[in-house]
């Protein structure tokens, strides 16, 4: 199939693929500095949770696709150090909500600051008429993919 037939499907195709290594590889780097305190599942939990707010067990296991038993282990295990806590829900009191503690936040923050950071600077390297295009072009492959739009960067984390 030609560029012309496929419509750069290809092109862009490949230049995405390379473009999720690059985030893969920072995403990893930011990482590295909590990588004794959560892993990268456990991580995706904590953001869902920064993201969401305190949530019930069968909640968060949908939000993070696994089962049930998965989420408790990764909330058992994140409890134990001190990143989130369990309460008992305001509606009712036998339902049970997991909430980020002030720990919790913090990592989620500075793993957060340390990918903005580290976006910031290739993006920076770029001149202003590609960033435009990029925006543009990021905008349009989100809308495709039903992926909504950030809107408190403060949030923002790899899920």
């Amino acid at each position: 199939m030609t560029v012309e037939a496929d419509g750069g499907a290809d092109e862009v195709t490949s230049a995405l693929l390379t473009a999720s290594r690059l985030l893969v590889a920072i995403s990893a780097r930011s990482l590295a500095a909590v990588e004794d305190a959560v892993t990268p599942p456990q991580f995706r939990l904590l953001v869902v949770l920064s993201a969401q707010g305190p949530a019930k067990l069968v909640t968060l296991a949908g939000l993070l696709e696994v089962n049930p038993s998965t989420a408790l282990r990764m909330v058992d295990r994140l409890a134990a150090a001190g990143l989130v806590d369990r309460r008992a829900s305001p509606a009712s009191g036998r339902e049970v909500r997991i909430q980020l503690t002030a720990a919790g936040r913090a990592i989620v923050g500075d793993v957060t600051a340390r990918r903005r950071a580290d976006i910031a600077a290739v993006v920076s390297r770029m001149p202003t008429e590609q960033r435009r295009a990029l925006v543009a072009a990021l905008r349009a492959f989100n809308d495709a993919g039903g992926e909504p739009p950030v809107r408190n960067l403060a949030r923002l984390g790899w899920t």
